[in-house]
């Protein structure tokens, strides 16, 4: 009988810490899993595309992570995109099929969203890092609004950007 109340003891035990490990590990990824407004941006991150520190421009910087872990920083989305649709250009050892996320920062909000279901408006009266941009948001009716308030030329989605828009906005 006092074994087996040890033994409920220590399974008890292993439990509670088990919990603990558990919330920890929720408490520390809960911001990126609930639309944080900082995405832990290395100071000394250079963008991959220009070279300039993306940890300076907060507001509009996103990413690119691999499934080994690995990402790669942007002072903003046009500079992701590029990258993107060419990542040979920038890391001859990195393949489409490794990337495992791609996020930008809802204009608005703020919050770091799935560039992949993202709407971009292009051409409009608001510049970033970069000079011309497109500009993330992560619902189309805010879309909406920015393009008509700030004379967007036009309403992308991101399998809809190309090579060819994005050397217009150069």
């Amino acid at each position: 009988m006092f074994s087996a109340k040890k033994s409920a003891s220590r399974l008890f035990a292993l439990s509670i810490a088990a919990l603990l490990t558990v919330l920890f590990s929720l408490a520390c990824a809960g911001p990126a899993l609930a639309g944080q407004k900082t995405a832990g941006v290395p100071k000394d991150a250079k963008c991959p595309v220009c070279g300039m520190l993306v940890a300076k421009y907060p507001d509009w910087n996103g990413t690119i992570v691999y499934r080994d872990g690995t990402t790669a920083y942007f002072d903003g989305p046009k500079d992701l995109l590029n990258y993107y649709l060419n990542p040979r250009k920038y890391d001859p050892a990195k393949k489409h099929a490794e990337i495992a996320a791609v996020t930008v920062k809802d204009y608005y909000s703020l919050a770091i969203i799935d560039a992949r279901q993202a709407y971009f408006v292009v051409g409009s009266n608001v510049l970033g890092p970069m000079g011309k941009e497109l500009i993330p948001f992560a619902k189309k009716s805010d879309a909406d609004g920015f393009r008509a308030d700030h004379l967007g030329r036009k309403q992308l989605r991101f399998s809809e950007v190309t090579l060819d828009l994005l050397k217009s906005l150069e």
